[in-house]
């Protein structure tokens, strides 16, 4: 793509966040929760501020409101609510949100009694069009609830998740509040100690927002092409749910009713899980389909145990089986990390993409993508949406250039040399885009610094000439270089182009952020920039971590079903970070990391052709 089209796609940003500001301006309902979990429903109106809704919540909950911030997504709400949208959550959380992630969080007590709202027992956050199925399933749980048909707690899994029942007393949909996430306050299985906002079970997720990454995945999920099932975003209320008393976790001796943001899921039921079948009788569209989608959103969870399989009678005495994927919580993290594919080494994902397949992919927009999470999540961050739009650029370049799911999954996924990890192909990639976007920027910088070196040496002239004749003959020794030799300023940055250019050992190019400065120099091949970085970065540390983390003694593809917490979630390394660049910078990284990536994708295609011709002259010689 142009960088005209990401211009335009970014200004199309920009109005439409205009648009939805001047629509939420009336008076409308939000849900605001603290970080310890406890929920309030506040009607705003146009004279409210972000102190004014604090206070609100300090009356109606007694929670400390000083030297705490209302945060909607990535945002810090002060005077203006113009951007809150109708019946979307709003966090309240500490402002130094960088603390030690071992500091310890109270919870919520008795004595955080809250203030009944006028909402129904559970009201979906989002009021779309794409949510018209979970409306159905809300009324016949909501139905279920009044004949007090309750829900029921699930027990496997490290988080709080409770089925809610129709009224049959089927289970109709999974529950899963967001302050009962893992490390979360009120994690009702021990695993406590962090607020919500702080790092999660990976870095690059944060406690409490699993919940609308299971939306994301299922509003991605375009014509239920992988089968995810339909999820919403709600606010719900029942005293099923766990709030922890004291810090030692006791429960409170009486049950009251609580409200939680959570997200809600249909429940499908199911025969298996994909650890408990063989994967060979996978049908190779559905493992397509699904792989399709973890790559777009870099899911770094795609074990077995989500992988839900249903029998499905074909006839003929022959069993087929459908796949739906579920637990997307993980996906989409704020920076690149390394994946977890279950399917990588299944032979589904070596067959080359269908006709149908690939048209699916042609059509897959990114950019249309993160418009639809801006509009139906805005509290998901920014970071995010760059890591989707990476992800996806590489996936429809692969499946241009003929990679099947097999190759761009490897591509994908960290290697380990002895005790270390190494990034991947594509964040090697990224990390060349990031280093020639420095480039860029360092050029800039030095042109704008003689430019105005050179500015300064005309006014010096323009000066000299109104100054005593003493003046006059001191100002070119002031002004330019000693010994006569005048020279075009500009050509400093000539000189550092030919030094930058030699091949001279001995030449060390400037350097910013650790990233080698080499002006007007093409672009090199991903192989050749692979070789480079891992034979020379590796000396001075320029991507190592000193937190590198094995991956606990299992091997990408063996089943994950039974690995413990420490080994599914171990801390991750970070080699790429996309959110800290202006959106200026950020089209200008996306022109190079998709010239990058063509490169890539021809160089691999290339020693693919020569690798079988060199097999067919060797099967040639044998005779």
């Amino acid at each position: 793509m142009a960088v005209a089209a990401f211009k335009g796609l970014f200004n199309s940003k920009f109005h439409g966040n205009k648009m939805m500001e001047r629509k939420s301006s009336g008076r409308r309902r939000v849900f605001v929760q603290t970080e310890t979990g406890s929920v309030l429903g506040i009607e705003l109106d146009r004279s409210d501020n972000a102190h004014t809704v604090k206070r609100k919540l300090q009356i109606a909950l007694n929670v400390p409101i000083e030297e705490r911030s209302l945060i909607f997504g990535d945002v810090v709400l002060k005077n203006d609510l113009s951007t809150v949208r109708n019946d979307f959550p709003l966090l309240l959380t500490k402002n130094f949100m960088h603390r030690s992630s071992s500091t310890p969080c109270l919870s919520p007590t008795g004595k955080d009694v809250q203030q009944r709202d006028q909402s129904g027992p559970i009201e979906i956050l989002v009021c779309s069009d794409h949510f018209s199925r979970i409306r159905k399933l809300v009324r016949e749980i909501v139905e279920a609830m009044k004949f007090g048909i309750d829900p029921i707690p699930i027990c496997g899994g490290l988080g709080g998740a409770y089925y809610f029942r129709d009224c049959q007393g089927e289970n109709w949909a999974i529950v899963k509040p967001t302050d009962e996430e893992p490390y979360a306050p009120n994690n009702p299985k021990g695993f406590i100690g962090k607020a919500l906002g702080q790092p999660g079970l990976k870095r690059s997720v944060r406690v409490g927002e699993t919940g609308f990454r299971e939306v994301a995945a299922y509003l991605l999920d375009y014509d239920h092409f992988a089968n995810v099932p339909s999820t919403a975003l709600v606010k719900v209320t029942h005293s099923i749910f766990n709030v922890n008393g004291e810090v030692n976790g006791t429960k409170q001796q009486e049950r009251k009713e609580f409200s939680k943001i959570a997200s809600l899921q249909q429940f499908i039921p199911h025969d298996f899980d994909a650890s408990d079948y063989g994967t060979s009788s996978f049908p190779v569209a559905a493992v397509h389909k699904i792989g399709i989608l973890d790559i777009r959103i870099l899911n770094t969870d795609r074990h077995a145990g989500n992988l839900l399989v249903r029998k499905i009678d074909g006839g003929g005495g022959l069993d087929q089986v459908e796949l739906v994927p579920i637990d997307h919580g993980l996906c989409l993290p704020e920076n690149l990390e390394d994946p977890y594919f279950e399917w990588i080494h299944w032979p589904q994902v070596s067959i080359p993409f269908s006709e149908d397949e690939l048209e699916y992919i042609s059509h897959l927009d990114p950019f249309r993508d993160s418009e639809l999470l801006r509009m139906e999540l805005p509290m998901i961050r920014e970071a995010c949406l760059r890591v989707l739009v990476v992800c996806t650029i590489f996936l429809k370049e692969a499946a241009i250039s003929g990679l099947c799911l097999a190759e761009i999954g490897e591509m994908m996924s960290r290697e380990f040399r002895g005790q270390q990890e190494e990034p991947s192909e594509l964040e090697f990639i990224c990390i060349e885009a990031r280093r020639l976007l420095e480039e860029r920027n360092m050029l800039s910088d030095n042109v704008r610094a003689v430019e105005n070196e050179f500015q300064f040496e005309i006014d010096c002239e323009e000066e000299s000439d109104i100054t005593y004749n003493l003046e006059k003959k001191l100002a070119p020794q002031a002004c330019w270089p000693l010994g006569g030799n005048i020279r075009n300023p500009l050509s400093k940055v000539e000189e550092n182009v030919e030094e930058c250019t030699e091949e001279d050992g001995n030449i060390i190019p400037p350097r910013s952020d650790e990233y080698a400065f080499t002006a007007q120099e093409k672009a090199p091949t991903v192989p050749r920039l692979s070789m480079s970085m891992k034979n020379v970065s590796i000396g001075d540390k320029s991507w190592k971590h000193e937190n590198v983390m094995q991956k606990n003694g299992y091997l990408s593809g063996t089943s994950s079903g039974n690995r413990s917490v420490n080994e599914q979630f171990a801390g991750s390394t970070r080699f790429v970070k996309l959110a800290d660049m202006s959106e200026e910078e950020w089209v200008q990284y996306l022109e190079n990391f998709q010239h990058l990536v063509c490169l890539a994708f021809s160089n691999r295609k290339s020693a693919s052709v020569g690798q079988r011709q060199r097999q067919r002259l060797g099967t040639s010689c044998q005779f």
